[in-house]
């Protein structure tokens, strides 16, 4: 089965992330400073925010990334339970390495009820000596003021079509594509400002046909 080109093409560090250069300058500085307050990324989807939250733990971490980085979404499990047990147990524990400190990210944050995220705001207090907590979700609205308080806030905006395109023609040469220029600026169109969703996009398109016109892109992604 063929790899999902959005995984296979992501960024491995933050200066492969595009176009959101004001904030992978101030996460490189964390990174500079072995030093990081909790964040919470908030923005629409397909802008970079799990992209940069994972580089930033392989960047801080090295080859240990995967044992001081616990992934979590909360759009599948965004109940009280899930605060108490999964992110508590991996809280509690010390990190491997010299970082004093281990990341546990939540995806969609804005996912979880009330009532885990004041069990959450709690685990962030109690745990803030070992523990960051990486956020991302796309209503900051819907993330309560207590854990805004406590964070760096990140916003991330829509990418600019000059950025989305690039990235597409890094990807279709690396898969050997025979494009139309009119059919990037198809994909691009399409995907409004959401890289994610463009490099599906392509990934389709590339799927129904060797020759990829504007047409096969409207054809694939409608």
């Amino acid at each position: 089965m063929e790899e999902i080109w959005t995984e296979k093409y992501r960024p491995s560090n933050l200066s492969e992330v595009v176009g959101q250069t004001p904030i992978t300058g101030r996460l490189k500085n964390y990174v500079k400073e072995r030093s990081m307050p909790h964040l919470l990324f908030a923005g629409p989807a397909g802008t970079g925010k799990t992209t940069c939250a994972l580089a930033l733990a392989k960047e801080l971490f090295g080859e240990l990334w995967k044992h001081n980085l616990h992934e979590l979404n909360a759009s599948d499990e965004r109940g009280i339970d899930v605060v108490r047990g999964k992110i508590k147990e991996f809280a509690r524990t010390a990190p491997l390495g010299e970082d004093g400190f281990k990341i546990i990210f939540l995806d969609e944050a804005d996912a979880l009820t009330g009532a885990a995220q004041a069990a959450l705001r709690r685990t962030m207090e109690k745990y803030s000596r070992t523990c960051r907590f990486v956020m991302s979700c796309n209503f900051s609205s819907k993330i309560i003021d207590p854990i805004q308080s406590r964070c760096a806030v990140f916003r991330f905006r829509p990418l600019k079509a000059e950025d989305v395109e690039r990235y597409l023609k890094f990807v279709a040469v690396k898969e050997e594509l025979n494009i139309d220029k009119e059919a990037y600026e198809s994909l691009t169109y399409l995907a409004q400002g959401d890289l994610r969703r463009a490099i599906n996009g392509l990934q389709m398109a590339a799927a129904a046909n060797v020759d990829i016109t504007p047409d096969v892109v409207y054809q694939a992604v409608a």
